[in-house]
């Protein structure tokens, strides 16, 4: 195990240290609690959710597939981050692997694009029940679902491979603290005593190609939805219309909201505490993992339903 002070590190290095809020060493103690138990009702919420829409067939539709797909990326990405922040907080297991750190930066990217990007084909999914609800069925299909998959794993994970094979290539021959909990692409790279610029821009080009490109499509895509909702002859037809949207969007701007945040706290780093961004980065990895499926389950009838009959066969059984 290495100290935790700046020690020499080579490409063939085993190991990094997170140094978690280095400055505000104090909020490790009041985290660790909701933290833990932000992580659990994820975990127990998205497997909730997941063995419903399983074993539920009135469920086996295209926006419950997408919705399943959305509570398995959030599960990975809790599962990367969380548990290994916890043992820093409550064990002081500050060391990672080398390969390890660069798996987690892989993991974290990818998967991030990844729920970004279903994210968009899930709005897009309601723009055409909102707008095209004679076409529906026929557009919105089990092969659209696959096809849809197939993108969503192909876009996001060749264009986010080299983020860890940018930053793995470089020569780290000085410190080896991470100043983050978590193996952030910037965090780590800029330990290294080579030239970074290629990193950054990278890192700046998907920001904008993917999550960028993701979000503006996607309220471009409410704003249609609400231009046909407008145009509907009675209220209550428009409220239904908005209820099938309200539960996506909420979780849009969850994932939205953390994220911006994240990124402006980020620019104005010399006016906040170098801390906060770092708490925002593992709070974004645990927040919309909560709730996401807490607000499909309250929303949505059919969850509703498709969980109160599990639970009764379940009691029934035990009788």
């Amino acid at each position: 195990m290495l100290p935790y002070s700046n020690s020499s590190l080579s490409t063939e290095a085993s190991e990094f240290l997170l140094n978690c809020f280095v400055r505000s060493p104090s909020w490790q103690h009041w985290l660790s609690l909701p933290l833990s138990l932000l992580f659990l009702l994820a975990m127990g919420a998205n497997t909730t959710l997941l063995i419903t829409i399983q074993l539920e067939a009135s469920l086996h539709e295209p926006m419950y597939y997408l919705l399943s797909l959305l509570s398995l990326l959030d599960m990975v990405l809790c599962l990367t981050v969380i548990p290994k922040v916890l043992a820093i907080f409550w064990f002081d297991l500050r060391t990672i692997s080398f390969s390890a750190c660069f798996l987690q930066m892989f993991i974290m990217n990818n998967f991030l694009s990844m729920e970004s990007c279903t994210f968009l084909v899930m709005a897009y999914d309601r723009y055409v029940a909102i707008c095209k609800p004679l076409h529906y069925p026929s557009i919105i299909t089990n092969q659209f679902v696959s096809r849809a998959l197939v993108f969503i794993l192909a876009r996001n994970t060749f264009l986010t491979a080299p983020i860890p094979i940018l930053s793995a290539r470089l020569h780290y021959c000085g410190r080896n603290i991470i100043e983050n909990c978590i193996c952030a692409n910037l965090s780590v790279s800029k330990l290294s005593c080579g030239n970074i610029t290629l990193n950054k821009i990278y890192q700046l080009f998907l920001a904008w190609t993917l999550l960028g490109s993701d979000l503006i499509l996607i309220f471009l895509s409410y704003i249609f939805i609400l231009r046909a909702v407008l145009r509907l002859n009675t209220r209550q037809t428009a409220a239904k219309a908005l209820s099938t949207c309200g539960s996506h969007f909420i979780l849009i701007l969850f994932f939205s909201t953390i994220l911006l945040v994240f990124v402006f706290t980020h620019l104005a780093k010399k006016k906040v505490s170098p801390d906060i961004p770092v708490l925002l980065n593992v709070l974004h990895h645990v927040i919309p993992a909560a709730l996401n499926p807490i607000v499909y389950g309250v929303r949505t009838q059919e969850i509703k339903q498709g969980i109160w009959k599990l639970l009764r066969k379940g009691s029934d059984s035990r009788k």
